[in-house]
């Protein structure tokens, strides 16, 4: 008989070596302390199967960035069953535990990236964000359309980079929605941890400050600069980093991962063929625990009234309709009016941040309009000025 419980501390290790099971990782001894780092400070939920770990999801307290608001947030991570075990409702099992979870801890939204979108959807999660990757040829001068902010650049180490950096990434959070708050240990572990197998070959990690902004990175000797983060708080800002990062001797290309969707820099080049969008991609997952909570919390860009019914059979209190009031007072509240919109609730999540139309979702059939136009309405009301985006793995 499968037991779902809490997954103690002394368990971790075995966290790790399950996750290097079910991803196909191999494990070496070095690999414990850079990846158990992220369990510890989780709530873990284990499947137990007498004493064997059948089964593991691990949920981060977090707080995401969402439009006008930061929302307490589960950050689902590690999450795997035994190839023994499947088909047997674990993970069902420990995503209802999730849920439950973080409906008493009172987060309203629990996030995750998913190695396979396929598997989420049924649990109420919807993609909210995308990112695309770049590449800039620099083995010739980058020539920019917008001026870059002269103002001076310095270099800042490692070890007092959180403080500095911090009060930047925080402003551009509130800017742009889909990113997480960091803190210090964050901040070391994750953006500016040393030199890992997701990097060979690559320097440890360098921090480039300007008033108005910072960028991450690293180099190799194959003469290629790799972004690890980017944030400024200006288009003139912008220009002044990809300017430094592409003018760095012995180099000539830059790799950037993981950029907004909308990202400048394709528009702000002089050449548009010296930078290359060579992948675009699904990124983060959005579940709303608490639809009314999540739907009153977040900022509106126009004042509008509509009834959503609700689809969610994984949490009974989301279902049902909802009065949705936007503007400058959100308010969402029960009612028995017909619907404007029936929407499953991972449709709902992965319009909620501003990403995704639902107008588009009418189109395709996923989601049913009632009343015409009430879409093209809620789209209206969810636009945000900056695409959502997230720079955060876990």
């Amino acid at each position: 008989m499968i037991e779902i419980r809490e997954i103690p501390e002394a368990d971790v290790d075995r966290m790790v070596d399950l996750a290097g099971m079910v991803f196909h990782i191999r494990i070496e001894k070095d690999d414990y302390e850079r990846d158990s780092w992220r369990v510890r400070r989780a709530e873990r939920i284990g499947a137990y199967d007498g004493e064997v770990l059948a089964g593991q999801l691990a949920s981060i307290p977090m707080r995401l960035a969402v439009p006008g608001a930061f929302l307490d947030c589960s950050a689902v991570t590690f999450v795997g069953v035994l190839p023994t075990h499947r088909r047997r409702g674990v993970l069902t099992s420990m995503m209802d535990r999730m849920h439950a979870d973080a409906v008493a801890a009172g987060r309203p939204v629990a996030a995750l990236w998913a190695s396979q979108g396929v598997i989420y959807g049924r649990y109420g999660f919807g993609l909210a964000t995308r990112a695309i990757s770049l590449e800039v040829d620099t083995s010739r001068p980058l020539g920019l359309r917008t001026v870059p902010d002269e103002r001076p650049l310095r270099m800042v180490d490692a070890a007092s980079a959180p403080g500095t950096l911090d009060p930047i990434h925080g402003r551009a959070l509130a800017r742009r929605p889909g990113g997480l708050v960091r803190d210090p240990e964050w901040w070391t572990r994750a953006v500016l941890r040393p030199v890992g197998h997701e990097a060979p070959g690559f320097t440890e990690p360098r921090v480039v400050v300007h008033p108005a902004g910072y960028a991450v990175y690293r180099t190799s000797e194959e003469e290629t600069v790799r972004v690890v983060d980017l944030v400024a708080e200006t288009p003139e800002a912008e220009a002044a980093l990809w300017r430094y990062l592409a003018s760095i001797d012995l180099t000539s290309r830059i790799q950037a991962p993981s950029r907004p969707v909308d990202d400048l820099l394709p528009h702000m080049a002089a050449d548009p063929d010296q930078v290359v969008v060579n992948r675009d991609y699904g990124a983060l997952w959005l579940r709303l625990v608490d639809v009314p909570a999540a739907l009153r919390s977040r900022s509106w860009a126009t004042d509008d009234t509509f009834v959503l019914e609700v689809l969610d059979d994984r949490i009974p209190a989301n279902q049902g309709r909802w009065r949705l009031t936007t503007g400058a007072a959100p308010a969402c509240d029960r009612t028995a009016a017909a619907p404007d919109l029936t929407l499953p609730a991972a449709d709902l999540a992965a319009v909620y941040l501003g990403g995704n139309r639902l107008a588009t979702l009418a189109r395709v059939g996923a989601v049913a309009e009632h009343a015409p136009g009430a879409a093209a309405r809620l789209d209206a009301a969810l636009t945000v000025p900056l695409a959502p985006y997230i720079n955060d793995d876990f």
